[in-house]
Parts: C-alpha cells; sequence; structure tokens
C-alpha cells in the first residue's frame, strides 16, 4: 500500500493565507511563506499553495510569493491559480514550484492538461475540482449530475459531472486529482466520503481528499472509507488543533502506512 499523504493547503488572496467556510467568509490566516516554513519543519508531506481569486480577477498566481515560498520549503509544492498556459507553468516552476494545479483554465480548454503533461510529464499536473452536491439530483434524470463542477473559485455552476470530469482529466494525462467538497469545506464536520469513493473508484490516478477535516477520524475516514490517497487540511492545522506529528501518530497507530516526522 502506498504511504499515505498529508498535505497542509494555503489557500492564498491578497498575499496572505485565509480560510472560510464553504469558500465564503474569509478569515485572515496567516503568512504563507512564514506558514509553508513551519509546516516543512513540523513534518508535512507536502504542501499545496492556491492563488484563490486568480482565475476570478483574470491574473495570474503571484509568482513572487511563489518563489519565497518554495525557498522556505524543502517537500514538493503545488501550485495553482489562473494557470492558462505551459508558458506560465514553466514561470512557476522556475520559481519552485514542484507541481501545476489546474482548475478553471483545464475547464475551458482541456487540451491545457494534455499539454503540460507532455511537456512536463503527468506526475506535474494536477487538476483541482471544486464539486458541489446538486439538490436536484431528488428528481429522477440523467441529466442533473449527483456532484457538479464548479469553477472560478466555487462561484460558477459548470454543468459537468464530477466523475466525468475526472475520468476525462485522467485520459488527458493529470497525473493526480485534489477533490473538494464545497459542502463539507470549512464546517469541520468531516469530508464527503461518498463523493470521495466514487471519484477514486472511477480513476486509476491519485486522489487527495479536501474539505471538511474537523478530527483525526475524519482524516482516516477519507483515506479509509473514501479511498483517498492524501488528506489535505487546512483549519485544523492553521488554527492549532491538531499538529501535523499528531495526526500521523494517529494513522500509523489505525494501521495505515504514514512517513514518520523525523
Amino acid at each position: 500500500m502506498l504511504t499515505k499523504r498529508i498535505i497542509p493547503c494555503l489557500d492564498v488572496r491578497d498575499g496572505r493565507v485565509v480560510k472560510g467556510t464553504r469558500f465564503l467568509n474569509l478569515k485572515d490566516a496567516g503568512d504563507p511563506v512564514e506558514m509553508a516554513a513551519f509546516y516543512n519543519n513540523e513534518g508535512a508531506d507536502e504542501l499545496v499553495f492556491l492563488d484563490i481569486t486568480a482565475s476570478v480577477e483574470k491574473r495570474r498566481a503571484i509568482v513572487d510569493v511563489v518563489e519565497k515560498t518554495a525557498d522556505a520549503v524543502f517537500i514538493p509544492l503545488t501550485v495553482g491559480g489562473g494557470i492558462d498556459n505551459v508558458e506560465f507553468m514553466q514561470e512557476l516552476l522556475n520559481a519552485g514550484a514542484d507541481k501545476i494545479s489546474l482548475n478553471t483554465a483545464a475547464l475551458k480548454n482541456p487540451g491545457l492538461i494534455r499539454e503540460g503533461a507532455q511537456q512536463f510529464g503527468s506526475q506535474c499536473i494536477v487538476v483541482a475540482i471544486d464539486a458541489r452536491r446538486n439538490k436536484q439530483k431528488s428528481v429522477p434524470s440523467d441529466e442533473i449530475p449527483q456532484w457538479e463542477v464548479y469553477s472560478y473559485g466555487g462561484r460558477t455552476p459548470t454543468g459537468r459531472d464530477v466523475v466525468e470530469w475526472a475520468i476525462e482529466a485522467e485520459r488527458l494525462g493529470a497525473g493526480e486529482i485534489l477533490l473538494t467538497s464545497m459542502d463539507a469545506d470549512g464546517t469541520l464536520d468531516g469530508y464527503d466520503t461518498e463523493l470521495l469513493s466514487v471519484v477514486t473508484e472511477a480513476v486509476e490516478i491519485p486522489v487527495i481528499a479536501s474539505g471538511g477535516a474537523g478530527n483525526l477520524d475524519h482524516l482516516y475516514e477519507a483515506l479509509t472509507t473514501g479511498k483517498a490517497h492524501a488528506v489535505l487540511a487546512a483549519s485544523i492545522l492553521h488554527y492549532g488543533t491538531y499538529r501535523i506529528m499528531d495526526i500521523k501518530d494517529y494513522l500509523a497507530s489505525k494501521g495505515l502506512p504514514i512517513r514518520p516526522v523525523k
């Protein structure tokens, strides 16, 4: 069994880390460079840096902040936000990113996934999917997806089915899926394990669970019931509820393969 990864997420707006609930009511959580260095020293396996308003504001991720963040860590760094061509991917990789996260731009131009995978390798391309459960699904219809993909930082419904989009992303060359439940995000009530298990069973590539972690059991459930390969966490780490060591010790005690904190 592959080692399960613990990945802090830095959602960045205006150069600061923020955290909200269901993508709303964002509150300041700290400086991204300082937090990245802290999590690196705490024993995180990877780090995700998402410039969450770049696509909405029709601009690029903040390259200078990415560069400073990359300089502060020695673990893999995934960067996303307003990335719409391979030239900008190259710029971010040159700035210190190890992986590129695509979301809105890939939905508008799915061929971007293939271009990135061909130029940099599938292991470098992460497709982020923001998913919301469709309340209309109570009405029997094959045309209404159970979970719908949203773009532009969770602001715009696309009409696309989450599972179908995950399958297409894999076919186009994505190396990983970063799957966020918008319904669970920031609630601390647990990941949407039903959503996770449906997507993980549909694709062969690793799926990172995101949205809803509130306690250690939630992380365990995402990795077992949800069959996720990694768990993304923000609130429980940013506000000091748990440390990376707490999480790893707990999951290891439950028999999951975890990279120890050095």
